[in-house]
């Protein structure tokens, strides 16, 4: 990808996005499950209805897939295999939400897609023309898409036109904040698999614009401007991170970036993107969380930090931290990529599943 980019043949995320198109299967039916390929609300989604008789309401889950916003499908073997088995076993719908990506469609957009899918299907019509419980509906999501769960969580909070409350928001590794690129995480797995620092910072600058200013910016972690520099209250790790996670590091506040390229390019310093950013008022307000985050991971800290900051605003929070895991871990439940710590993972994630939705 990289060598494709710089010979001008194509984006980097473009070759990137090769990957992601080895891995899809087709929206097909099986004895359990009906697998079907809809939109709503204009935006891509696969939808996965269970067959067994209902027995009465049914959960629900709306999912969002990760890829940084600039990879991925819901169509991909290890996303359709778990929303196949959370359908199934937990007799549940799951929406798992194709929305558009970066660099072509770069912040708002891809929030804007999933949240307009997670507003259609709470409405109370919807829910009822599917079978589903209004009191057991969750979003999900995982890496990207674990930042945008959380902001869709956040964001249904301020709708007046949202009556439906969710269940719960889960967070698989989830990105939550481009403020401080140089957390001890970031530090410690710099070049861990399957997302070194140098991805990641890719990620977020490509999530926002393509221009190079940004990116290196962020890679020097000196690109948010003096005047927010009250924001790093929500990220500092130095007291929302436990002592062995801190052990060896140094805190620090970044050197205050460019003005002018934060004027540009504010999407980093919204929220709706970095939901670490909302006040404790507004967490104070959110439905019960599960997090799952992993060791050998650059956004450990984002989930740690969130985790601590829900608990401290009275939010029931399940913080699964994995010890002997890396990024991505749960998708590693099918051959030829299986391992037994991705089965652990998905177990445990389905359990909580079963007992709180």
């Amino acid at each position: 990808s990289e060598a494709a980019d710089l010979l001008g043949l194509m984006h980097y995320m473009e070759g990137m996005r090769l990957i992601t198109a080895l891995e899809l299967v087709p929206a097909k039916s099986d004895e359990n499950v009906t697998v079907t390929n809809a939109e709503f609300s204009n935006v891509p989604v696969r939808l996965y209805l269970p067959r067994r008789a209902p027995g009465g309401l049914r959960r629900a889950m709306v999912y969002f897939h990760g890829g940084g916003w600039c990879l991925g499908d819901a169509g991909m073997k290890s996303y359709d295999h778990m929303s196949r088995r959370i359908s199934n076993e937990l007799n549940a719908v799951v929406v798992s939400v194709n929305y558009r990506l970066a660099p072509e469609h770069r912040f708002p957009i891809p929030f804007e897609d999933v949240y307009s899918v997670a507003k259609f299907f709470l409405q109370s019509q919807v829910l009822a023309q599917y079978g589903v419980d209004p009191t057991r509906v969750c979003v999900a999501g995982d890496s990207a898409g674990g930042n945008l769960a959380a902001a869709v969580a956040q964001q249904l909070l301020e709708d007046p036109e949202v009556k439906t409350k969710l269940k719960a928001q889960i967070l698989l590794y989830p990105a939550l904040q481009a403020l401080d690129l140089d957390l001890p995480s970031y530090r410690d797995n710099a070049n861990k698999p399957l997302l070194p620092r140098s991805l990641m910072v890719r990620f977020w600058s490509e999530y926002f614009t393509s221009d190079p200013a940004l990116r290196e910016a962020m890679d020097s972690n000196g690109h948010v401007p003096a005047e927010s520099g009250p924001l790093f209250q929500f990220v500092n790790w130095s007291r929302l991170l436990p002592a062995e996670m801190r052990q060896g590091h140094e805190y620090g506040v970044p050197a205050p970036g460019s003005a002018e390229l934060a004027q540009r390019y504010p999407g980093f310093l919204d929220p709706r993107a970095s939901p670490l950013l909302a006040s404790d008022a507004r967490l104070r307000r959110l439905p019960p969380a599960y997090i799952l985050t992993c060791e050998h991971d650059v956004l450990r800290d984002d989930g740690v930090m969130y985790a601590h900051r829900l608990r401290a605003a009275g939010v029931p929070v399940t913080h699964h931290h994995a010890k002997d895991a890396f990024h991505g871990a749960m998708m590693f439940v099918l051959r030829p990529f299986e391992m037994a710590v991705g089965h652990r993972l998905l177990n445990t994630y389905m359990d909580w599943l079963n007992e709180n939705l």
